[in-house]
């Protein structure tokens, strides 16, 4: 579950923010610090690691664009999270930005910052270069902002690469042990965990102190959601109705599984980590999560068969285009940013991307070798074709994530369902009525 920053970003960049302070440019991009509008330098910050998925994807792109762009000098400078997150409305608005910079999505970052006009507008780029046609209009709605600074407008200031969602990950040699069949839409899958829990197993991972446990009850609400309810709470397009039967469905199912034991009370204080422990140690068969997980499970499970599919009891999940790129105002070399970015969109990026167990947005169909990397993509692909990404439950309300933790936590711990929704509402409906009115 994420407000601006996903959840996802943080636990691949806390390694990074632990060991890294400002990292100086890279000695074989060489150069100095300095770039001149001359067209003859390009400077480009990320915060992947270099051993990481995207972090191999941007050091490719970074080659591809040399081999183009011969006469080019590349300054590249690795960032944290951090630093980019805390120091970009500064640095962007003086005569340091770089010329192409990879941001976070959401209206708390790249939307207060397009608002502040610190971020260049590419729409026109975008359609001259084809990027809105390899990108679906829903993964797209995080890079497009209104003059208020918030998603899904009609301007695009990111460029997004790669998309993230929540899918179900099944431990598939526990499922032959106990015959358990594999579940293909919400009645099968509630006889899944009724089958498990009979052979004495939990079926369901969860971690009550991290997004996960809030992921659920969004989950949950979704299956009952149509496209204008998910409008309504993410864009606000229009009223939202907490003591509706959308939410209801998903307290009281949560709670009647918690009193099944389909989930465990006392998972209320772990962490998302801790979640997929509990799945790679084979403590439960069944793990409902992002697939920013596949690529440590792929490292860390070594003893039994694993798969993925879509979550069988929504036609709509958490999910979202990726972070992107995005273009100073300031930029000295524009063109040259675009270039760029034109580069990660190519069939040979978007291809390695996939390879490397991410979900890229515009990789040709049947490229991509890897397997299991193929069937997230295909379910990601069914999504957003349906306009099934529902963003994340905390994005709507700055500082919203708290709030999000502590009435799940709360659930977990026998509050009643109405409170619990309550607790949400009070943010919810507070932002609501203090945004601006068109």
């Amino acid at each position: 579950m994420t407000h601006a920053p996903s959840r996802r970003t943080f636990r691949r960049l806390l390694p990074a923010v632990a060991a890294l302070a400002l990292v100086a440019p890279l000695a074989a991009c060489g150069g100095s610090d300095t770039a001149a509008e001359d067209g003859k330098t390009l400077r480009l910050w990320h915060y992947e690691q270099k051993d990481g998925a995207l972090g191999k994807a941007w050091d490719a792109a970074i080659a591809e664009f040399k081999k183009t762009h011969p006469d080019v000098k590349v300054v590249f400078e690795r960032k944290t999270f951090e630093q980019i997150q805390q120091n970009a409305g500064m640095i962007l608005n003086s005569d340091k930005a770089p010329d192409v910079m990879e941001y976070n999505k959401g209206n708390a970052t790249t939307g207060l910052l397009a608002k502040q006009g610190l971020l260049t507008d590419l729409t026109a780029t975008a359609k001259q270069r084809g990027w809105d046609k390899r990108i679906s209009e829903n993964a797209s709605v995080t890079a497009r902002y209104d003059e208020q600074g918030e998603m899904g407008g009609e301007k695009w200031y990111g460029i997004p690469n790669y998309g993230e969602f929540v899918l179900s990950y099944y431990n598939d040699d526990l499922f032959e042990k106990h015959k358990v069949t594999k579940p293909t839409d919400f009645k099968s899958f509630e006889a899944a965990l009724a089958k498990f829990k009979a052979a004495g197993i939990t079926p369901l991972a969860n971690a009550g102190n991290d997004h996960p446990a809030g992921h659920w009850l969004y989950l949950l609400a979704l299956s009952k959601a149509d496209d204008a309810w998910v409008d309504n709470y993410q864009l606000y397009q229009g009223k939202v109705d907490f003591q509706g039967p959308e939410w209801t469905f998903a307290v009281e199912t949560y709670k009647k599984w918690l009193d099944k034991g389909y989930f465990d009370k006392k998972d209320v204080g772990l962490k998302g980590s801790d979640m997929t422990e509990q799945f790679v140690a084979q403590k439960r068969p069944i793990m409902v999560g992002g697939n920013w997980w596949s690529g440590s499970l792929t490292t860390d499970i070594t003893d039994f068969d694993w798969s993925t599919a879509a979550y069988p009891g929504s036609e709509k999940t958490l999910g979202s285009g990726g972070n992107h790129w995005v273009v100073p105002t300031r930029a000295k070399n524009k063109k040259l940013a675009e270039d760029f970015i034109d580069i990660t969109m190519s069939d040979k990026i978007q291809k390695l991307l996939g390879e490397e167990g991410i979900v890229p947005l515009a990789a040709e169909p049947g490229s991509i070798k890897n397997a299991r990397s193929q069937d997230m993509i295909d379910s990601f692909n069914t999504y957003q074709d349906d306009k099934g990404l529902a963003f994340y439950p905390d994005w709507p309300v700055p500082g919203y994530y708290d709030t999000w933790t502590g009435a799940t936590q709360s659930l977990m711990n026998g509050a009643k369902g109405e409170a619990v929704l309550s607790e949400l509402a009070g943010p919810y409906e507070k932002h609501a009525a203090s945004r601006p009115r068109g």
